[in-house]
């Protein structure tokens, strides 16, 4: 695990989320490798004062790492992840990609839409998933622009044309990162369509707040999602179309809790069907016009807190329970299930088929954007 250690004042500016004067975000650019087509990727580094730094590679638009200290000042990368551009295309797993068209499962792999039915490609069990086999993680980004300043900000374009992986309308995409002197990492999706579509954007960064490949995991952490419902899911992991309360069951994150808690709990039927936690949680901000808080996580060992903010209406909360020891990770870390932990803001699965759901359509002139945060934070 990388360590370094930073000044008193440093520590104690992102522990209380103020900002340090006189600092300013840095910015590095240099090359990450090349693609088979012979494209050349980038990555793109921010960092600021007080040393925490984003890593963002072109492929994929990919945040390939985020390193921020301890309570003792000691600096770790929180992220699951790839040191190499190779593995992140021989062996994806979706550590930290931007997704897109749409995040997470649509049911049978179609939709319809002002009367026309769309077919996906069903790369997940019968369902389409993240955008499906070639959606927004495994394409080429541009990056556009990348400088430093009062924040340290890159900017990424992709074009997806009309009938890419099924979905209708030529689709102009950006994602800004910014790193501001207070530790907090804001991702922008933008996208504009010259024909109505649905548009469902996130970034699927797992952590690991002890460190990636830290040996006791990430079950341990505690976490709060401010929902009174989830979307309980079928066999297959497609929401039922039903807001299920959390009172008095293990998906009540109301108040902090030990992930660790609930999730053997094979007693409840949706954490049988989802190997743990895999599920779409209701947040109670609803839909806003500024990112709102959608959960917090806490390493109690590390202090390390993470604050995810957004301006969607739900949170996807992932416990790593599909990784099964056959990817080598960062440093030649072998990932296991409850190595690390997703929270994923977005739409709600399968909305283009649950007319009940906060809808996910996007028209000409009508702009998509969405607004996410990952604030790290040290608890004294």
């Amino acid at each position: 695990m990388r360590t370094m250690n930073i000044d008193r004042m440093a520590i104690a500016a992102i522990a209380l989320g103020v900002s340090l004067p006189a600092l300013a975000g840095e910015v590095k650019r240099e090359p990450a490798g090349t693609l088979a087509d012979g494209t050349q990727i980038e990555a793109v580094t921010l960092r600021n004062g007080a040393g925490v730094s984003a890593r963002i590679l072109s492929y994929g638009a990919t945040l390939q790492s985020l390193i921020g200290p301890d309570r003792e000042g000691k600096f770790a990368d929180v992220l699951l992840g790839y040191d190499d551009l190779k593995s992140y295309v021989d062996h994806p797993n979706y550590f930290g990609t931007t997704i897109g068209r749409y995040a997470n499962r649509i049911g049978n792999a179609a939709f319809m839409l002002d009367g026309r039915r769309y077919a996906l490609p069903a790369n997940n069990n019968g369902q389409s998933l993240h955008g499906g086999d070639k959606g927004f993680d495994r394409v080429a980004w541009r990056v556009v622009s990348a400088k430093g300043g009062p924040v340290a900000e890159v900017v990424l374009t992709h074009r997806s044309p009309n009938g890419d992986a099924g979905y209708p309308g030529t689709l102009d995409v950006t994602v800004t990162y910014t790193l501001d002197e207070a530790g907090a990492l804001t991702i922008a999706f933008d996208a504009v369509t010259d024909k109505p579509t649905v548009v469902n954007m996130t970034n699927h960064a797992i952590f690991n707040l002890a460190g990636e490949g830290a040996s006791q995991g990430a079950l341990q952490h505690r976490l709060t999602i401010p929902a009174k419902a989830y979307t309980p899911v079928d066999a297959t992991l497609i929401p039922t179309g039903a807001l299920q309360p959390v009172a008095g069951t293990v998906f009540d994150f109301r108040t902090p809790r030990t992930v660790a808690d609930g999730i053997r709990d094979g007693k409840d039927p949706q954490i049988v069907a989802g190997r743990g936690y895999d599920h779409n949680f209701a947040l109670d901000k609803g839909l806003t016009r500024t990112p709102e808080l959608a959960a917090r996580l806490e390493d109690p060992a590390s202090g390390r807190v993470l604050d995810v903010l957004t301006t969607e209406p739900g949170v996807q909360f992932y416990a790593g329970n599909f990784l099964n020891g056959t990817l080598v990770g960062k440093r030649g870390h072998l990932y296991r299930m409850g190595d690390g932990i997703a929270l994923e803001p977005q739409k709600f699965p399968d909305t283009p088929n649950k007319p009940a759901f906060v809808s996910a359509r996007v028209d000409p002139g009508k702009p998509y954007r969405h607004v996410m945060v990952y604030k790290l934070s040290v608890q004294r």
